[in-house]
């Protein structure tokens, strides 16, 4: 049975402790949990803790907290900090002892900077920020053993098995529970095949390139997504439903602009919030032509950095599009050297139109435009989509 699990400072493993021993990363041998935390075992004499999290904010960085009947651990480069160990309520009022399990939930993910803290099928949701706690009952989900935050998604594990669940709303969509011994840990004779296949940089295909207001990057390809910043965790596929459940069909462009992601599918535009995950907007779908004044297949859209208008590369046409104005309409539509172009993304390095395996790079959209031959296409590189050279 999992006793707990969260994730340490270095976000490329995750530190697991099962009873007495811990295991770093996803396979290898394990160790004595107390050859890492020993004033555990010196003070308490003990082989477990109750619950443990990592705390990720800025100012508590690189703290880790451990939750032993009413007392919790803070340690610091795993060094047990100063006047540790204190009652639980000293540090965390509002929180009950005895937890079950406990996981922070950052700003964006959650309403607040927060901490969520499990006993039994009620989660107390404690603010950092205020220092005050809403507990919730969230009897649908079963009672956790650990939780853990992994690429924005959060688990709860219960004996061998997990289910993901919605920090916000405790809502668990999709097949759940599931064996933890076929994902998060390598197991013999276990594995659910969804490992991801890094793809060969001279045999990638992409659909839409995209990077949102908050930093993430994702690659989209047919009806699966990588999120590109979060490659030092590793490169992680998933299904494009998985984070956007509406867009079902795969997506043809995709461009994020005024804390939204717009995803385009044929001639329908979806718009989701980006605010403590994706929320599909009210109303939405909506016909190309409604949301952006065009008609016909898109092939690609971007949009540059501090402005506000989106390019839509359709054929040997680039149209843009003023994203202030109502409704919304092409203002000019500018010739293309090519067409066919697969995605095409935007940033302080230029504008990269991706075409197969290769990339054009402009300075941009007007020299794009004024451009009557096609550059010299340069080889996707690892560097740049992280794929395998």
């Amino acid at each position: 049975m999992l006793c707990l699990i969260f994730i340490l400072s270095d976000p490329t493993f995750i530190l697991m402790l099962i009873c007495s021993h811990l295991w770093k990363g996803y396979h290898g041998a394990a160790q004595l949990a107390n050859q890492f935390f020993t004033e555990l075992d010196d003070i308490h004499h003990i082989g477990h803790v109750d619950a443990a999290f990592r705390m990720h904010n800025a100012a508590n960085h690189e703290h880790n907290y451990f939750f032993l009947d009413d007392k919790v651990f803070s340690y610091y480069n795993h060094t047990l900090e100063n006047g540790y160990p204190k009652e639980i309520q000293e540090d965390f009022p509002g929180v009950p002892s005895h937890l079950d399990a406990a996981v922070e939930c950052p700003k964006g993910e959650c309403m607040a900077n927060s901490v969520l803290f499990f006993k039994g099928h009620d989660v107390h949701i404690y603010d950092i920020t205020t220092r005050t706690v809403k507990t919730k009952t969230w009897s649908h989900l079963p009672v956790c053993t650990s939780a853990l935050r992994w690429l924005e998604h959060y688990y709860c594990f219960h004996g061998n098995n997990f289910t993901r669940f919605n920090p916000v709303s405790g809502e668990v969509s999709g097949a759940y529970p599931k064996d933890a011994r076929h994902y998060f840990m390598r197991c013999p004779d276990f594995g659910h095949g969804g490992d991801y296949e890094v793809p060969k940089c001279s045999e990638i295909k992409i659909n839409a390139i995209s990077t949102d207001d908050e930093g993430k990057s994702y690659l989209f390809s047919g009806s699966m997504y990588v999120r590109l910043d979060t490659r030092k965790s590793g490169l992680h596929s998933f299904p494009i439903t998985r984070s956007w459940k509406e867009v079902t069909q795969g997506v043809d462009a995709v461009f994020a602009y005024d804390d939204k992601m717009y995803m385009i599918k044929d001639d329908h535009v979806y718009i989701y919030k980006t605010a403590a995950h994706y929320m599909l907007i009210e109303g939405y779908p909506k016909t190309l032509n409604e949301e952006l004044g065009i008609e016909g297949h898109v092939d690609a859209t971007f949009v540059c950095p501090n402005t506000h208008t989106v390019y839509v590369l359709q054929g040997r046409n680039m149209r843009s599009v003023d994203l202030t104005a109502t409704p919304r309409a092409v203002v000019e539509d500018l010739p293309m050297p090519f067409s066919d172009i697969d995605a095409a993304l935007c940033s302080n390095e230029g504008i990269h139109l991706f075409k197969g395996s290769d990339y054009y790079l402009y300075e941009t959209p007007m020299i794009l435009a004024m451009s009557r031959m096609a550059p010299v296409p340069q080889p996707v590189t690892n560097a740049l989509l992280g794929c395998q050279d």
